[in-house]
């Protein structure tokens, strides 16, 4: 183990020793859930704990997805470590490179005899958490997709149908403009939706050794000339409003549920927020196309986050967790979990469940994301990606395109320049690991 893996995971070992921190019934799950999100965990724990008395699960809000890995990280120092932590998709490759510090959950759920078959689960959901050889590494649990968001009054004011397209997409947001409206649209993690999925989408590589998933050893290669024209498009969409940038993350959102743009590209997830801020009749699509580069959509990925389990603790208490881990993929609980926050159920039997309870019926569109999941079988270009440090290559990406919007790099310098400087992250994580 090299010295900078030592002190990320450098208490693995002592924590394999130095005993449990907890009592033996109770299953701590550390999680990045805040606000309603957070009180609906806290109802899946309390529920399964009302199901037996053998297992107490306790969740812990530890601040964001960033925050909540660094105190994951003080924890191994301390020999104090949860026995459950939800990480952010891109800490995936984070998480694998500390093999003595993880406990794969396919593992787990063997070694305590709890019933498990992968085949029930969501293909481009679990993929993204699987080894070369299949196994599935951490539990999926908050997983969504980027769909299109559409205020559904407005294009019916301004005369258009939706977009499916990505030159409708621009003859809709002229509509818009035209009739009013302030912007045509904006979009929200900009990276994951506009780099990484917009190639998985299209079947385009992100980057080499399949994306990261076959090695450390790789190299970015999203500057290419489909990712650069569009986004040279969209950027010079922004005269006339076209296209107006909002921010980072979610910022943006209140464009769109305040009336001010009539479509946004982002997450599934931002179901519950519509629902509660949208005055409007809103509605969910599939991406845009840009038949410039496919003639039909591949598949989108994911974005979200997977429990993993961590090791140093006592047999009993990992025969609980699997039981949690079965209670929590469920049917029921996922259908129930994807109903009320748009993220995207992790098995086909929960999205069989929600169909039947008669929700996409009574919600149209809320089936989009595992539509576009579900679209094709994945790719080497479409199953995800794995790369190191990525959360950092994800800010380099955001400066980048921060600085297209603002007019000072063209699309190809922006890619070229987030490419070279992402290139330079790989090299240092995968020297970290080796």
């Amino acid at each position: 183990m090299t010295h900078s893996r030592a002190l990320f995971f450098g208490a693995a070992s002592m924590a394999l020793t130095a005993g449990t921190a907890f009592a033996q019934t109770e299953i701590s799950w550390w999680h990045a859930m805040g606000g309603t999100n957070g009180e609906r965990v806290d109802k899946i724990a309390a529920d399964f704990n009302a199901t037996q008395s053998d297992y107490v699960v306790v969740p812990t809000y530890k601040g964001n997805y960033t925050e909540t890995m660094t105190a994951a990280v003080a924890a191994f120092r301390a020999g104090e470590q949860p026995h459950i932590v939800q990480v952010f998709e891109v800490g995936t490759a984070t998480m694998m490179a500390a093999e003595g510090a993880i406990y794969p959950i396919e593992k787990l759920m063997a070694d305590a005899g709890e019933p498990f078959d992968g085949n029930d689960y969501l293909p481009a959901v679990v993929s993204y958490y699987q080894t070369p050889e299949g196994e599935l590494l951490s539990m999926p649990f908050n997983s969504s997709t980027p769909v299109l968001w559409y205020n559904a009054d407005a294009l019916a004011s301004a005369g258009v149908e939706v977009p499916t397209t990505w030159e409708e997409m621009k003859v809709a947001a002229q509509a818009l403009v035209d009739d009013g409206m302030a912007c045509g649209f904006s979009f929200g993690w900009q990276s994951w939706v506009m780099i990484e999925n917009f190639s998985a989408w299209h079947d385009l590589q992100i980057g080499t050794q399949e994306n990261g998933f076959t090695g450390f050893d790789t190299e970015l290669t999203f500057n290419n000339d489909a990712v650069a024209a569009r986004l040279q498009e969209i950027a010079d969409m922004q005269d006339g409003k076209l296209f107006v940038y909002g921010g980072r993350r979610g910022d943006s959102l209140p464009m769109f549920t305040n009336g001010e743009c009539g479509m946004w590209l982002n997450s599934s997830a931002y179901y519950g927020s519509m629902v509660s801020q949208a005055e409007f009749e809103f509605g969910q699509a599939q991406l845009p196309v840009d038949l410039s580069v496919a003639d039909a959509p591949q598949n989108s990925i994911i974005g979200g986050a997977t429990l993993w389990a961590l090791q140093g603790h006592e047999a009993d208490e990992y025969k609980g967790l699997a039981k949690f881990m079965t209670y929590l993929s469920s049917p029921e609980v996922q259908a129930w979990w994807h109903q009320e926050t748009g993220y995207v159920p992790i098995t086909t039997a929960a999205a069989d469940l929600s169909a039947e309870q008669g929700f996409y019926e009574s919600n149209p569109g809320t089936d989009t994301a595992i539509e576009q999941l579900s679209l094709n079988t994945p790719t080497a270009n479409s199953r995800g990606l794995r790369f190191g440090n990525f959360v950092q290559i994800r800010d380099v990406i955001n400066e980048e395109m921060e600085a297209l919007w603002a007019g000072n790099a063209t699309a190809q310098e922006a890619l070229d320049k987030a490419v070279e400087r992402g290139n330079e992250l790989l090299r240092r994580f995968e020297r970290s690991v080796n």
